[in-house]
């Protein structure tokens, strides 16, 4: 790997470790979340095809990446419910094992990366080392009462785990095209979020109390948004095989886990005892080093 293409590996660990926590400081329930979140996507895509005067993609290749955004949103309405249930410090770090098993099985067993039997021995150590790691920063010394920020884990965890499914529709969906560039793909992408988004917003809006499109947590969070898609994009470039491949730009992608992690605690106030805080650093070097182990396939 050049030093060029593992930069550009990296970028989108920026944009989605700051993700989730700008979506912390804003607040707002998961719907007005998703609606900022997609919209500032949408905003962002639409300038990047102006000014590169990308073409609209057609036929099955504008409605694959279409679904790829649309499964992105189903996941992370999801992400944004377990949030209030655990808090970001704890959601990431599971959300981060969750797809790098599923996101790695899919692009090795499918797509045929890692082809050498030596680098499914070494990247397949490393996916093992990340999920132990991830197990650590999880760790929690007591239960909190939930009027203290006590979380209710098991929820969180489900909702979790039923996000993944989301999150492997992003991933997966834009790889039927090898031809296909990110910046063709971002667009109808970005479409297909905030498309969902809307749908759900006006579903949530038949409850009386929830007025989505008149909480200002809805525009707040189109500056989420906007850091969401730098990520994207360059994820989207990252994952193509003639630049990191799916499987290693997307556990690249992942090291936002630590940004997300101890933004949650320092910036969110999430309260960790100390044997917390040495158990989650000590999880999160094990992943910065299986991270960094894939690169070298």
């Amino acid at each position: 790997m050049n030093a060029m293409n593992l930069l550009i590996g990296l970028m989108p660990m920026i944009g989605w470790g700051l993700f989730p926590i700008l979506t912390g400081k804003f607040g707002g329930k998961p719907v007005n979340q998703i609606l900022g979140a997609t919209y500032g996507t949408l905003i962002f895509a639409v300038i990047v095809a102006l000014v590169r005067q990308t073409p609209m993609l057609g036929g099955k290749q504008f409605l694959y990446t279409f679904l790829s955004g649309a499964c992105w949103s189903l996941g992370q309405i999801l992400v944004f419910y377990a949030f209030s249930e655990m808090g970001v410090s704890r959601t990431m770090p599971i959300s981060t094992g969750f797809q790098l098993v599923g996101a790695s099985l899919w692009s090795v067993f499918v797509l045929g990366e890692w082809a050498k039997g030596s680098a499914k021995v070494i990247g397949f150590s490393a996916i093992i080392l990340i999920i132990f790691g991830v197990w650590l920063t999880t760790f929690s010394e007591k239960k909190l009462p939930k009027a203290d920020g006590g979380m209710n884990a098991v929820k969180g965890v489900i909702l979790v785990a039923f996000a993944e499914v989301g999150y492997l529709g992003y991933s997966a969906f834009p790889q039927a095209f090898k031809s296909m560039d990110g910046f063709e793909a971002f667009l109808p992408q970005a479409l297909g979020m905030a498309v969902v988004a809307t749908i759900f917003a006006f579903a949530t809006k038949q409850n009386r109390a929830s007025k989505p499109f008149k909480t200002k947590s809805s525009y707040t969070n189109i500056i989420s948004g906007l850091f969401f898609a730098f990520a994207a994009l360059t994820y989207l470039i990252s994952a193509r095989p003639s630049v990191n491949g799916l499987a290693t730009g997307f556990i690249l992608s992942q090291m936002n886990v630590i940004i997300a992690t101890l933004g949650g605690i320092y910036i969110l106030h999430e309260r960790k005892t100390k044997k917390e805080m040495v158990f989650i650093l000590s999880g999160l070097v094990l992943v910065v080093i299986a991270g960094s182990v894939t690169t070298l396939l």
